[in-house]
């Protein structure tokens, strides 16, 4: 039996998206939590736990919007003709954040709360598109043939803009999360504080949207809830419950990396079950990722070439993150 190219496609495009999600998710959480912590020497050191390796993050998100050109051209066409406009905010608000890191250090005094603010609403506004387009493809994007059939606005809906509150509270909480591991004092005090009720709006919303698409999409509750699949995918909510029991009682035993990696199990765990939900369709519920695909000689040319480089990006991510490892304090940093 012969490797099926555009499986493997598949998942490099769901593995650089997920990598995408962890590592700016958490970066862009802090910037959200920024109106919870007032105190200058607190917001440079949460800055400074990130400083060095945000924008190296970046390559994720250039990684699946690549792959995806490369690989599925007929799913990029639609995906990118239907979330237009939730997208091009998004990449407003990745703008005003990217600024932000830069010139807020270098701003002097009576003007370093506009870059604060830049780096809040641009967290804000990144974090919530990404959720809306993420809504807006998962209810599906209208699509007559192999075109987009509807208009700048097909994408607004009740679930898009539920799925953006949704992707602020699972950043917000890798932001919490990643700041218990990177700080100490009374700012990792604070952020044990705010982590507790974020645990339990993320788990209503995980709650929320796992009772909604079923509800709306026949096709997802009969994935989920008919024999033998409920049996093999019964683990799923289990171990949502057990990453949560886990995360919580990390917070009472001077935690460090624990809930951060809980975190990360909670947004993988959520991850996955969209995945589940909408395999093997690449533009749900009308395109599966084999009628998407594009030429076998055109996905074997680029794999080869992702194949080169994906190891060199885990490496220099790895390496990054290791040079930058152990607590930020304060008077100490990138900048």
């Amino acid at each position: 039996m012969g490797v099926d190219i555009t499986v493997i496609w598949a998942a490099i495009i769901f593995f650089g998206v997920f990598m995408y999600v962890v590592m700016d998710g958490f970066d862009l959480g802090i910037g959200m939590l920024y109106p919870f912590v007032p105190a200058r020497a607190d917001r440079d050191v949460m800055m400074n736990t990130v400083a060095p390796v945000w924008d190296g993050n970046e390559t994720w998100l250039v990684l699946g919007g690549a792959g995806l050109l490369a690989a599925f051209p007929v799913a990029y066409s639609i995906v990118l003709s239907g979330l237009y406009l939730p997208l091009i905010f998004m990449l407003l608000g990745l703008l005003f954040r990217g600024v932000a890191f830069e010139f807020r250090f270098k701003a002097r005094e009576r003007e370093r709360h506009i870059w604060d603010k830049a780096f809040i609403g641009g967290s804000v506004v990144a974090a919530f598109f990404q959720g809306v387009a993420l809504g807006a493809f998962l209810s599906g994007i209208p699509v007559s043939g192999r075109s987009f059939s509807g208009t700048a606005m097909s994408w607004f809906s009740p679930f898009a803009l539920a799925a953006g509150c949704g992707t602020m509270i699972a950043y917000t909480l890798l932001g919490a999360t990643w700041l218990i591991m990177k700080t100490e004092g009374s700012l990792q005090q604070r952020m044990i504080g705010v982590t507790r009720p974020l645990t339990f709006l993320m788990l209503a919303a995980i709650v929320a949207v796992s009772a909604w698409t079923p509800l709306r999409y026949p096709q997802v509750a009969e994935r989920w809830f008919s024999f033998p699949n409920m049996a093999f995918l019964a683990p799923v909510p289990a171990l949502v419950l057990l990453a949560v029991f886990l995360l919580l009682r990390s917070l009472a035993r001077s935690p460090h990396r624990l809930p951060f990696l809980m975190a990360l199990a909670l947004v993988l765990l959520a991850y996955t079950g969209m995945a589940i939900s909408i395999w093997p369709h690449i533009v749900p519920p009308y395109i599966t990722i084999w009628e998407a695909a594009g030429p076998p000689s055109s996905q074997g040319f680029a794999l080869v070439g992702t194949l080169v480089i994906l190891p060199f990006i885990l490496m220099y991510t790895g390496w990054s993150y290791f040079v930058f490892r152990g607590k930020v304090r304060s008077g100490e940093g990138y900048h």
